[in-house]
């Protein structure tokens, strides 16, 4: 019995543990600079990327094809920014925090179809240069 109850405790830190890496991760690189060729392509008017170009930059991901395969490399992504803009919306008190979310979901977004670019072009260099 003790060793099942220690057995849970495990299994809910380590899920929490990867669920605070996680959000640690997108909260690093989406400190990094929107570049102008996704905001151009996005229609953001604003130097950085906010919670209303959320959809935009998905489109533009979705119009831009995925030399690795599958179209829902982003998933995880999505399901917080709708868990999130969800909880904003219910629950009043948290409005703030949810749009401070939604932001950095935003310019994740923003700079990972940058970098999705970038491969696209780096393998039509390569595909020309044969």
């Amino acid at each position: 019995m003790t060793a099942a109850i220690l057995f849970c405790i495990s299994i809910v830190a380590l899920g929490q543990f990867g669920l605070y890496y996680w959000r640690a991760t997108i909260a690093n690189t989406s400190r990094q600079q929107v570049s102008d060729r996704v905001r151009i392509a996005a229609g953001i008017q604003t130097p950085s990327a906010t919670s209303r170009d959320f959809r935009a930059i998905l489109n533009v991901l979705e119009l831009t094809p995925d030399l690795r395969g599958s179209g829902s490399a982003y998933r995880a992504i999505r399901a917080y920014y709708v868990a999130v803009e969800k909880i904003g919306s219910l629950i009043p008190a948290v409005t703030g925090w949810a749009e401070t979310e939604m932001d950095t979901c935003s310019r994740y977004m923003a700079v990972m179809a940058e970098q999705h670019f970038a491969r696209n072009m780096d393998c039509a260099v390569k595909v020309r240069g044969i």
